[in-house]
């Protein structure tokens, strides 16, 4: 099966907890499920086959939830091509030495 990347951004909403702190929840779930990622300011990028990927993506979501979020929100972008993508195609070039 050809590699994917989706990006993810977790959007917890809760009274009581603290929304970073929720948010690194849905990190490690990502870190847990072993797939190559990239955490930026905004979102989580992550690269291997798609199924796998969605199914992190659903896991991120009751782990967050698991963690105190009262409801989730998830923006979520796939780039799927059939011979394969990577997040150093895309993002190699603007890394320093």
């Amino acid at each position: 099966m050809p590699k994917s990347n989706v990006g993810l951004q977790i959007l917890p909403f809760s009274k009581e907890k603290e929304t970073y702190g929720l948010v690194d929840k849905a990190i490690e779930e990502i870190q847990k499920s072993g797939v190559k990622y990239e955490v930026d300011a905004l979102e989580t990028v992550m690269e291997g086959e798609l199924d796998d990927l969605l199914e992190v993506v659903k896991k991120t979501i009751y782990a967050t939830v698991e963690a105190g979020a009262d409801e989730v929100a998830a923006e979520v972008k796939i780039h799927f091509r059939p011979q394969g993508t990577s997040i150093e195609e895309k993002v190699g070039k603007y890394r320093k030495s």
